[in-house]
């Protein structure tokens, strides 16, 4: 099924992605910001625990905990935010322009 206009019926519609754009780069950093407080402070317990493999095991496991737990917040985030964006621009915000008439509109409930 294709969108058309609710005014002239035209298939000829952009839509813009504005608010889905916004959440998503927002919840991507803090996403990457949580992630790494969180990798940061377990690598403190990881630390006590690497004591065993020497400064090196230590060093290692505290930089890798950081990445792995930024690259995962980071995707979470992102795609929390890109949801909830998705559900503005939808239901919130006139997304839809039609090309041929000029109408701004949500799509239908």
């Amino acid at each position: 099924m294709s969108l058309q206009c609710p005014r002239c019926q035209s298939p000829k519609i952009a839509s813009f992605h504005r608010a889905m754009k916004v959440t998503a780069a927002v919840g991507c950093a803090g996403g990457v910001a949580r992630g790494v407080s969180t990798a940061l402070a377990g690598g403190q317990a990881g630390a006590a625990l690497g004591v065993i493999a020497g400064p090196l095991g230590i060093t290692l496991g505290s930089i890798s905990g950081a990445i792995l737990g930024g690259l995962a917040g980071g995707v979470s985030g992102c795609a929390l935010g890109a949801g909830l964006g998705e559900w503005l621009d939808r239901h919130v915000l006139a997304h839809n322009l039609c090309l041929s008439c000029g109408n701004r509109f949500n799509l239908p409930t």
